[in-house]
């Protein structure tokens, strides 16, 4: 299966960071492409892309707090992109791992330049501003 490994270190403890990326209510604010997110119950998700209304695209969230990791699973294309959160002294390395099937191949890097890379850029700034608030 394609995919693709992207790391980048938060200077924000791990809480910030697990506050942020475990509350799908707050995906749009860092998540690139995301307008909209709709809990629809135990882990299940919908979500809706920029400029595309009439397009939902059900997810499945899975969270472990024991090891810090987060998976957010594309239903419609079988995209997996797991989140995995690790102190690092004060900060947060944050390490993105993409599987994506075979037939997408031809999508690997558009995804990780244009979204999964965006997003954990926008993360780890949504990250440290918070953490410079508090």
């Amino acid at each position: 299966m394609p995919g693709f490994i992207l790391t980048d270190t938060a200077a924000a403890p791990v809480e910030d960071v697990w506050k942020l990326l475990f509350d799908p209510s707050r995906f749009p604010e860092w998540w690139a492409g995301i307008e909209t997110v709709q809990v629809d119950g135990e882990g299940a998700l919908t979500v809706w892309q920029h400029g595309y209304p009439d397009f939902p695209l059900p997810q499945y969230l899975r969270a472990d707090p024991a090891t810090g990791r987060v998976t957010m699973s594309c239903q419609t294309f079988d995209v997996e992109v797991s989140w995995q959160l690790a102190e690092q002294g004060e900060d947060t390395r944050i390490t993105v791992t993409a599987d994506i099937p075979a037939d997408l191949a031809d999508l690997v890097g558009v995804l990780e330049r244009e979204v999964v890379a965006a997003s954990l850029t926008a993360l780890v700034r949504l990250a440290e501003a918070e953490h410079a608030l508090s």
